[in-house]
């Protein structure tokens, strides 16, 4: 099969010929149509200081897929063959506290699909049957079904606190960002504001259903507020950057009691005012990846249910590429100016 791997420890892939994976007696195999860039990929392409800490090579990357079932080990129970699918890129233990006590995204043990296993960039990738997500939804095309691990994550973070007539705040207009948009605007969000350095993503972000797109390089979030006409400050934050002067202008405009939910990971520690946190009774919580498997059933509920969410998410994408023009993909999706780029795996 054809793949991309990450042949040694150095920047770059190489699109190569690999020995398909076989399933074991608990795994199903999946024929690849689609895959999603993610922001992790693009570290490992680069290799920088993350990735030389998380991985080992050879390794093959990618997590966000949409693929066709070929086939299943002889334990495999609830997934056939030409089943339509995606799949839950953290692999946990199943005997950990938190695995037991049906908390598996808290698992102590997980392992990474593409980080620490070899991954979905590939005509065919292997997983646990419990991982394997089955579209039931005609309505899920290939390209929407590759994006489902960074909408879960838009989705959890989202609904990680109650959203109806709330004033929310969202720091970080990439793709998992305008995602959360649209979550927000589902969950009957009040006003809904948006920050980021990139005027098209800011644009991105309006038709995906912000009130307001902020242009943090020119305005600052007091003004916003003022422009919203609210009077105390935002009731939920989401923030989606990682950069340490969202989340620090975040914290200054939430009103007292206000929660934050942090999914951006940042690049280094930041410094944060913690007396303000404490006086302003501000609750933060850190979200990893998607819980598992409810935030799962709520994605496909709500595409389901909404066509209105299901063309607002369908819309962060911006670019479908053949996989054989993997670079140009890498590329577009570093430059940071649209939203989702996918690869098309039936083309190479």
């Amino acid at each position: 099969m054809k793949a991309l791997l990450k042949s040694g420890p150095h920047p770059g892939f190489e699109l190569v010929d690999r020995p398909e994976p076989e399933p074991g007696h608990a795994d199903v195999k999946i024929r690849v149509c689609t895959t999603g860039i993610c922001g992790t990929d693009l570290h490992i392409q680069s290799w920088d200081a993350w990735a030389q800490g998380a991985i080992t090579t050879p390794l093959v990357p990618g997590h966000e897929f949409y693929g066709e079932v070929v086939q299943v080990g002889a334990d495999v129970r609830d997934v056939r063959p030409g089943d339509r699918v995606s799949g839950e890129g953290h692999i946990v233990c199943g005997t950990c506290r938190n695995c037991r006590a049906g908390r598996r995204q808290m698992c102590i043990r997980t392992v990474s699909v593409g980080v620490q296993r070899d991954g979905a960039f590939a005509e065919y990738v292997v997983l646990p049957e419990t991982n394997v997500w089955v579209h039931r939804d005609p309505g899920i095309t290939p390209e929407l079904g590759a994006i489902f691990d960074p909408f879960g994550n838009a989705v959890h973070t989202a609904l990680s606190f109650p959203l109806v007539g709330e004033d929310v705040l969202i720091t970080g207009a990439g793709p998992i960002g305008l995602m959360a948009v649209a979550v927000a605007r589902h969950a009957g969000a009040r006003k809904i504001a948006i920050t980021d350095v990139s005027r098209a993503r800011l644009e991105l972000a309006v038709k995906m259903g912000a009130d307001l797109a902020v242009d943090v390089s020119r305005d600052r979030l007091a003004q916003a507020q003022h422009q919203l006409r609210m009077a105390e400050g935002f009731d939920v934050g989401l923030e989606m950057s990682g950069r340490a002067t969202a989340l620090r202008e975040m914290i200054d405009n939430m009103t007292h009691g206000g929660r934050i939910a942090l999914l951006g990971l940042p690049s280094e520690p930041i410094t944060v005012d913690w007396s303000k946190v404490v006086t302003h009774m501000l609750t933060l919580k850190g979200i990893y990846g998607r819980e598992m498997f409810e935030t799962w059933y709520a994605m496909s509920a709500m595409l389901s249910s909404s066509p209105v969410l299901h063309a607002a998410i369908s819309g962060v994408i911006t670019d479908v590429l053949p996989a054989a023009e993997w670079e140009r993909g890498f590329g577009i999706a570093r430059g940071g100016l649209g939203g989702k780029v996918v690869l098309d795996w039936t083309h190479i």
